[in-house]
Formats: C-alpha cells, sequence, structure tokens
C-alpha cells in the first residue's frame, strides 16, 4: 500500500512576512558619484539609441562602448554583461511602475479593492510588456534568476498582498506565483506574436481570472 503524502502546509505557515526590495533593479549598487552617474546615464543613452536602430537583438557591448566612445571594459564593469545592460535599460520604466502601484493613486495604487487593484495591475503590466517587448525578452535571466531578480520579487511581493487581503484563507505566495504566469514575456510574445491574439483579449482573459480566484464563488483552501 502506498504510503500517505504528508498534509500540505495550512496558508498560515506560507504567509511569512516579505521584505520589499528598494525601487529599481540594482537594489545591491552604492550610491553612485556625480561623474560615475554622468558616465553611466551617457553609456545607458547610448544603448538606448542603439535600441532604437537595431533593435534589442543588435545590442552588444562592443557597439555601446563605440557609440559612447569609451573603452568597451568600462562597459562591462558597470554593467557586468549584456543582461545587467539591459536591465539597466528597463530600471527608468520598472521604477516608474513600481512608484505607480505602490503609491500612485487608484485603483493601481493604494486605495481601490483588492480585486480591482489585481485587475489595473496585471492589464497594467501586459500593456508595458507589449510596449517594451523586445527588450524584456532580450533582458530576461536566466532559470536560477528569472524568480529571484528584484523587479519580480517586487512584484510577487505586492500580489501576495493583494491576495491576503482578497483571499486570506488561501496559500497566497503560491497563488501569487500562478496568478502572475500570463503576464510572462515569453507567454505575451507566444499569444500575441505568434499566436496573433489581440492585446484586448490578454486584458479580459487577466480580469477574468482575478474575477474567478478573489470572487464570491472562490474555491476555499
Amino acid at each position: 500500500m502506498s504510503a500517505v503524502p504528508p498534509p500540505a502546509p495550512t496558508p498560515q505557515q506560507s504567509l511569512e512576512p516579505l521584505e520589499l526590495p528598494q525601487l529599481g533593479v540594482e537594489i545591491h549598487e552604492p550610491c553612485l558619484r556625480a561623474d560615475a552617474a554622468r558616465n553611466r546615464a551617457r553609456l545607458l543613452e547610448a544603448a538606448a539609441l542603439l535600441v532604437a536602430e537595431r533593435g534589442a537583438d543588435g545590442l552588444t557591448m562592443e557597439a555601446v562602448a563605440t557609440a559612447a566612445q569609451v573603452g568597451k571594459g568600462t562597459v562591462f564593469r558597470r554593467f557586468g554583461d549584456r543582461t545587467g545592460l539591459l536591465t539597466a535599460l528597463l530600471d527608468h520604466s520598472e521604477k516608474k511602475f513600481q512608484a505607480a502601484f505602490l503609491s500612485g493613486p487608484p485603483p493601481l495604487g493604494p486605495g481601490a479593492p483588492p480585486a480591482e487593484r489585481l485587475r489595473a495591475f496585471g492589464v497594467t503590466v501586459l500593456r508595458r510588456t507589449v510596449d517594451e517587448l523586445d527588450l524584456q525578452l532580450a533582458a530576461e535571466p536566466c532559470a536560477d534568476r528569472r524568480f529571484t531578480n528584484p523587479p519580480r520579487r517586487v512584484r510577487h511581493h505586492h500580489v501576495t498582498l493583494l491576495l491576503r487581503e482578497a483571499v486570506p484563507e488561501a496559500d497566497c505566495d503560491l497563488l501569487a506565483h500562478t496568478l502572475m504566469a500570463p503576464l510572462d514575456p515569453a507567454l505575451v510574445h507566444h499569444l500575441i506574436r505568434q499566436c496573433g491574439m489581440p492585446l484586448a483579449r490578454l486584458e479580459s482573459a487577466w480580469v477574468n481570472l482575478v474575477d474567478r480566484v478573489t470572487g464570491p464563488t472562490a474555491p476555499a483552501h
């Protein structure tokens, strides 16, 4: 006879306090000196122009160094690798987005019911992903960093907190991962560019999913 599996942990066991990372993707980088900050801004400006001209696939560390008229080593020292450079390019819009859902006006920001904020969160993520799709895909971290990079942690924490308000009996930490899966840039690319789905259909599906998870008929856990 097969062994009886151990009972699943209760939601209370999984709901440990979470510390919210700072805004932006470079949370471990010390404050830059004024000259270093200017040099970094110059490199990012050159990188942004290259992406606009050639697309994200055409962005290389060597090309950025040439465009900014610096040595290639300078670019590597500042950003580490190509993924670090691409991530830095997304940092500005990520900070604006985080500020909007953490402290901006409702329904994305505080002041609206949790389900309404979740609906606005997903719709905003989808629209931003479509606008920056090539860049987001190129900056996708490898598998062992995908769920631990600071922007992902901030978003997961936010969705978890909203779920705790809306469905406190659920395993909200795990449910947040499940709920965020349709927002993955690779899946958005597949659905919109390979399957030809309109963005409006993805937005509608997100709203429907949130309503099913948080509605009065949501299953108890």
